[in-house]
């Protein structure tokens, strides 16, 4: 049985996603951590069972006392993997360094780092776009690529675009998890 944490700061439909699909015989989302106090994934984690800490980010004197506080809390609870869905938070070395850890990104990285990836990504001369899921490390979005999933821009508006995206990473997040707890 994997032991898994999510992170997370919005909605939480790759959360949900999460839970819904990797098999419960398998992986066990212990607990979820979010940074905003009134985020909509908090109802998922109820509606589920899943324990999850709020951790209003904006309490912390710094960002890598924020980290520390999620890294005693992931410790605590003998996590093999932290998921970062839709994670609006840079993260230090305090957590990086100490947390094996994934991240969903929605472009096919090293195109469209950080913020806005899904408009960047449309707009720019590429005929595809995508998702990426890569490992976590000091380097904004630069860990290695573990699943990059493409589609073809041609006949998108973004809008369709942007949700052609979001089916895209709900696919290779799970695909992501399963392939790096295997390698456990």
């Amino acid at each position: 049985m994997k032991h898994i944490a999510v992170l997370f700061s919005g909605v939480g439909s790759n959360f949900e996603n999460i839970i819904k699909q990797l098999p419960k015989d398998q992986y066990n989302i212990k607990l979820a951590i979010t940074n905003i106090v009134d985020a909509k994934g908090i109802d998922v984690a109820s509606r589920y069972g899943v324990e999850c800490f709020i951790l209003d980010h904006k309490e912390f004197s710094s960002r890598e006392e924020f980290d520390a506080k999620v890294v005693e809390i992931i410790d605590a609870n003998t996590i093999d993997l932290t998921v970062l869905a839709g994670f609006m938070r840079v993260l230090t070395p305090v957590f990086t360094d100490r947390i094996k850890s994934i991240n969903l990104h929605p472009s096919l990285l090293p195109r469209h780092k950080g913020l806005n990836a899904i408009e960047n990504s449309f707009n720019d001369e590429y005929l595809d776009g995508g998702v990426s899921v890569h490992m976590v490390n000091s380097v904004l979005d630069g860990g290695e690529i573990i699943v990059q999933k493409s589609i073809s821009k041609e006949g998108l508006n973004l809008e369709r675009y942007a949700k052609s995206i979001k089916k895209l990473e709900q696919e290779a997040l799970v695909e992501a998890i399963q392939i790096v707890c295997k390698k456990d």
